[in-house]
Order: structure tokens, then C-alpha cells, then sequence
């Protein structure tokens, strides 16, 4: 039961195939049997989850169906707050957090009836690319546990990937979805800046923060944004439209035209990752698509833009909290918490300067392409531990590397997925798709298309 798809599960739910019971039964059951060597989850609801899918049986039963995620067992990363349930973000302080009220995200899920299974680990306040959370465990990749399963949404991707939960939320500031989903071989999905509420979701950098999806498939990830998304009158950075109907707009048929900017995106990738992601856009040619070459100057400078804006408006929010606790920090995110007082105001205004140039460069290629495609992450998967990458003899920053790809799109707030397409050295490679603002299902089109093409072994573990 857990291997099956979301849109699979409710599909047999509504065939009267299953039940919600029977659904949240074999995740629990696979959490019992593999969280403890894989430590997605820091905190296991089983008795709310058992009882949510009674109540969604009972629904059922009577009629009063609430829509296709009814009764579907789903995880939530642990910075999402959930009233009266411990929310920890990851951190020895907030170990006995008890919020008063839900992130805006888990309200929607719980409107359209969906069962929590629990709380998915986390790297400590998502200032991290590795899940190597010193306070609640080192989470570890399903496909092999001697490598990172990337971060910070690493739970929430390992639990999708291990068949523990049928979906999962999490959140992306610099990459922290699709890292882990393509360390992990399923699908991430980072809307639109504004798309999906942020309320109630532990800041890291205001203006990079994005609430997302990771799924088995590009379809899950469109029925689960479809539920979540739409305008929170209480977050500023809400954009005031409704829910988006990305399951229906994906289905268009018309030809992709994919565009290739080889600069920067295709720029120093290790060469067996750089095969496979070419491999797969050859695929897509062949199956209709369009490559389009594109020139993007900006994003020279995307790297130095996002590091300044996102060390700084961490340190920014931390600020009292680290002068009053900082010694409860784990030593990774205590020196990148430190690092924020670094950059200058000019630094920032300069950063912003060239985020604004980017979003101009992004709109501008939107004209003449429905996405643009690269590797999701340059280099193999590292192993855990691992603060450094060998790629052709060349050392390299291991956090550095797992961020370099993926930051543009949270510079610049434009959607972004990562799909499977291929294996390199027994682990997964995900490619990227990049779509215009509000063009969520332009960039999962596009990774159906690869869905369609590219079939990964199953995962021993």
C-alpha cells in the first residue's frame, strides 16, 4: 500500500478499494519498521493519524467526501506549526514548543481532510542542506544510508521516498526541497513566491521562504498544491488569487520548448550527471520537445546575491534569540548564524540590485520558452559527513555545491521541480525545471514528460 501514488490511493479510496485505515496502517507500519535507522520523523502521531482516518472512513461512507486528499496519510516538516502538538524547527529550544494555532498549510490540510502521520526531521531551523540534525538525529538516504538524503527537507523527502508517507510539505529557501527530492529520486515541487501560505512556517529569510510538495510523482504534486495553495490574508507576501488548478492545466499537450542556458546551469557539473540530465533532455527532444539556447548574464552573480540576502535576513530574525541562546545552537548553524553580521547594507542593496536584473533576465526568456531545464544539483550525492566533494580531481564545498543550482529560483520567487531521471553510482539524479511566475504546471508538465520517459529501479533498503 505505501508504494502507491497519491493519486493511485485516492483513486482506490474512491473505488472503495481501501481505506483511509488501511492506507495510514502500512505508513505506520513502515515507520515502525525502518525510522529508526533512517530518522525521518521526529515526531510520529499514530493515534491522531489512526484516529483522522477513521473519521475520513467515516466521511466516506456517508457522502461527505471532502475532496481527493480525504483520508490520505500525509507528513509535514517540522517547522510548520500545529496547534497543541510539539513543533521543535529542528532545535534543542523549541523541544517543547507547543504553538497555539496552525501553519496556514496544515489548516488546509486538515480542511480538505487529509491524516498527518507526524512531524518529518529537519537540519536544526532549516539553516542546512544535510539533515544532519544534532539534537534529533542524523536523517539518512533510503537508496543508501551512508549518504545525505540532502536537506533541510530531508525527513519529508526520505519519508516519500521510503513509503512512509504518500506526500509530504516542506519548505525551500535556497533549495531545501528540490535538494533532498533529487537526493532521494521523487519529485519536489517550490511554487511561486506568495503561491502558498507561509504562515505559521519558522522563518529562515523572509523574501526566500516558499512552502512546497514532495511526492512520488508530478501529478501528486499538483493535487497536493492545488490543496494548499491559494491567498492567506495574514501573510504579506500572500498573493491574493485563488487555489491553483494545476492537476487540470498540466494536461495540455501542446510541444515543450525547453530553454538551455550553459553558463551558469550546465557550468562545472560532475560529467556522469551531466550525461544522464543530457541524456534525458535528448529523450525529451525526441519526444517532441524544443531546446532553445539562452543567455542569462545575471546569474553570474546569483550565488553572491543569495548568500548575502539569505545570511543576512537569517541573522537578521535570529538576532535576539542567538544573543540570548546561541550556545543551544548545533555548531554548523551557530557559524552561518554568526556569518549573516558579515555582509554590508551595501552588500544587500547591491544583492537586491541583482535580483532585480535577474527577474528581468527570467521574464524576458519566459517569452520565448515554457521552461528552462539543468542538472538539480551538480555533483553525485555525498556521502553523511562529507564537508567536502571530489568532481574530476577538483575539491569542492560540499553545501556550496547542493545550493549552487537550485538558488536562482528562490532569488528570483519563479517555480521550480525536481524530477528523476536517471542513476549515477546506485543514487538518483534529478533534473530541474524552472517556469515562469505562477507557471507550476508548465515546469510539472515538463516533468511528467521525464515521469513518462525515465523509470528508476525500485529502492532496496
Amino acid at each position: 500500500m505505501t508504494t502507491v501514488s497519491l493519486l493511485d490511493a485516492a483513486q482506490r479510496l474512491a473505488r472503495a478499494e481501501t481505506t483511509s485505515r488501511e492506507l495510514t496502517e502500512a505508513c505506520l507500519a513502515r515507520i515502525e519498521e525502518h525510522d529508526s535507522a533512517l530518522r525521518a520523523f521526529i515526531t510520529v502521531e499514530s493515534d491522531g493519524a489512526r484516529r483522522g482516518a477513521d473519521e475520513a472512513d467515516a466521511r466516506r461512507r456517508e457522502g461527505q467526501v471532502r475532496g481527493p486528499l480525504d483520508g490520505l496519510p500525509l507528513a509535514v516538516k517540522d517547522n510548520l506549526a500545529v496547534a497543541g502538538r510539539v513543533t521543535t524547527m529542528g532545535s534543542a529550544i523549541y523541544r517543547s514548543h507547543l504553538p497555539a494555532e496552525n501553519a496556514g498549510v496544515v489548516d488546509r490540510l486538515d480542511t480538505h481532510g487529509a491524516v498527518r502521520l507526524g512531524a518529518t526531521n529537519l537540519h536544526e531551523f532549516a539553516l542546512g542542506v544535510t539533515t544532519e540534525n544534532p539534537h534529533f538525529g542524523i536523517c539518512r538516504n533510503p537508496w543508501d544510508t551512508e549518504r545525505t538524503p540532502g536537506g533541510s527537507s530531508g525527513g519529508s523527502a526520505v519519508a516519500v521516498s521510503a513509503g512512509m508517507a504518500l506526500g509530504a510539505l516542506g519548505s525551500d529557501t535556497s533549495g531545501s526541497i528540490r535538494i533532498p527530492a533529487a537526493a532521494c529520486g521523487i519529485v519536489g515541487l517550490k511554487p511561486t513566491y506568495g503561491r502558498v501560505s507561509s504562515y505559521g512556517c519558522y522563518p529562515e529569510a523572509w523574501s526566500l521562504d516558499h512552502v512546497g510538495v514532495l511526492t512520488q510523482t508530478a501529478a501528486d504534486a499538483a493535487l497536493l498544491l492545488d490543496a494548499i495553495s491559494g491567498h492567506d490574508p495574514r501573510v504579506p507576501s500572500s498573493l491574493p488569487l485563488p487555489p491553483t488548478m494545476t492537476a487540470q492545466e498540466m494536461a495540455a499537450e501542446a510541444p515543450l520548448r525547453i530553454g538551455i542556458e550553459e553558463d551558469f546551469f550546465f557550468d562545472r557539473i560532475d560529467p556522469a550527471v551531466e550525461d544522464v540530465v543530457r541524456g534525458t533532455l535528448g529523450a525529451m527532444v525526441e519526444a517532441g520537445a524544443q531546446l532553445v539556447p539562452l543567455t542569462l548574464p545575471s546569474l553570474a552573480e546569483a550565488t553572491f546575491a543569495l548568500t548575502v540576502i539569505d545570511t543576512a535576513e537569517t541573522t537578521a530574525f535570529h538576532d535576539d534569540q542567538f544573543r540570548r541562546r546561541g550556545e543551544e545552537y548545533g555548531e554548523d548553524v551557530r557559524q552561518l548564524v554568526e556569518c549573516g553580521t558579515l555582509p554590508s547594507a551595501v552588500d544587500y542593496l547591491h544583492a537586491q540590485q541583482i535580483r532585480s536584473r535577474l527577474k528581468g533576465e527570467f521574464h524576458r526568456a519566459f517569452s520565448e520558452v515554457d521552461v528552462i531545464a539543468s542538472p538539480t544539483l551538480p555533483i553525485r550525492t555525498p556521502r553523511v559527513g562529507e564537508a567536502t566533494v571530489q568532481v574530476t580531481g577538483e575539491s569542492r564545498d560540499r553545501d556550496g555545491e547542493l545550493m549552487r543550482l537550485v538558488g536562482p529560483s528562490n532569488l528570483v520567487g519563479i517555480p521550480s521541480a525536481s524530477v528523476p531521471c536517471g542513476m549515477v553510482d546506485e543514487m538518483p539524479v534529478g533534473i530541474q525545471f524552472l517556469g515562469p511566475a505562477l507557471g507550476e504546471a508548465a515546469v510539472l508538465r515538463a516533468a511528467a514528460v521525464v515521469e513518462r520517459l525515465v523509470e528508476l529501479p525500485d529502492i532496496r533498503f
